[in-house]
């Protein structure tokens, strides 16, 4: 049996006729409704409720007309009450960390060098410990990076793990290597991070390699020309924060990711707002509004309204010739 348009929201068959019948008929009585829609008087009024308690229906009136709420603002509410349902859960899910915890504490004791200090020996142990802690960071991830290029894997691999802190409202600040820009998929990749949130800076040159999660644990290497030797994971809060004020230090010196860019391709930086760098990677790589809007978590009409301010901004008279403008330009 097909599901009724609504029902995406939570809204039955029979909740979305009375609803539809009263966008058609706004202003008319509840009385005898039950016998237009061949339902009990019962029936009706548990639909008639229901629909108030979603804000689909204004309040009783004192003459008994019922008057609907405007399908736009009807449906943006209930877009958001969704929503809010899978992102309280997944906040649950992020306050766990005392699980991962009690787990781990039934493993085989790894060998530590000293109290408060790890060590991670093997790429396949590191990997693990890195997508454990950036799942259950709540705050902050600081990262300074010296590969030269990632590969397709090393990609595939780390898109979901950062678009996924991004999302949760996690702050990244990401330091590279001027070289990895030189790169097309790893210059690609980082600027999709930006578009999507994550600062990220470019440096000269540096030997230094460190993951900081929530200001309260960090990861470094024992090598950092060869990571395969093993790492070390620091709780101690002193060690932490000379790692911390170390990242700080580099952070400081580094420049902007789209300045850097600008600079290697001879091209002017964007210039745009945060905003307009997700709208402009969500228009050119999403193909419905609905879905647009979604992904920055906002109702469609307001997507709308950033896509029209954008093709502004950029003076483009349509998204195709925003997107080719965006890409001659390199801001995506």
């Amino acid at each position: 049996m097909a599901e009724n348009d609504m029902s995406v929201f939570g809204v039955s068959a029979l909740e979305e006729e009375f609803y539809r019948h009263f966008l058609r008929n706004p202003g008319t009585p509840a009385d005898d409704v039950h016998l237009l829609l061949h339902t009990s008087a019962d029936e009706a009024q548990r639909c008639l409720d229901r629909l108030r308690t979603l804000e689909l229906l204004h309040p009783a009136q004192p003459d008994g007309s019922v008057l609907p709420v405007d399908p736009e603002i009807a449906t943006a509410r209930l877009t958001d009450m969704r929503l809010l349902e899978p992102h309280q859960e997944l906040q649950r899910v992020t306050r766990s960390r005392h699980v991962v915890d009690g787990l781990r504490a039934e493993q085989v004791s790894q060998p530590r060098t000293s109290a408060g200090i790890e060590q991670l020996e093997g790429l396949a142990d590191i990997r693990n410990r890195i997508d454990d802690l950036a799942f259950f960071a709540r705050n902050e991830i600081l990262a300074v990076e010296t590969y030269p290029r990632l590969s397709p894997e090393n990609i595939a691999r780390s898109r979901p793990l950062d678009l996924r802190c991004l999302r949760r409202g996690v702050r990244i600040r990401n330091v590279v290597v001027r070289v990895a820009l030189e790169d097309a998929a790893t210059a690609a990749y980082l600027r999709e991070l930006a578009a999507h949130g994550a600062e990220i800076r470019v440096t000269g040159e540096t030997t230094e390699r460190m993951l900081v999660y929530d200001r309260s644990t960090a990861l470094v290497p024992l090598d950092p020309q060869n990571t395969a030797r093993g790492a070390l994971l620091a709780h101690k809060s002193g060690l932490v924060t000379n790692i911390i004020a170390l990242f700080e230090k580099i952070w400081d010196a580094a420049e902007d990711l789209a300045q850097a860019t600008a600079a290697m391709s001879g091209a002017p930086a964007s210039g745009l707002s945060e905003r307009e760098r997700l709208v402009l990677v969500s228009m050119c790589t999403v193909g419905k509004d609905e879905s647009g809007a979604r992904e920055l978590e906002v109702s469609v009409r307001t997507y709308r309204r950033y896509v029209a301010e954008l093709l502004q901004t950029l003076g483009a008279s349509s998204r195709a010739q925003a997107a080719l403008l965006a890409r001659e330009r390199g801001w995506i």
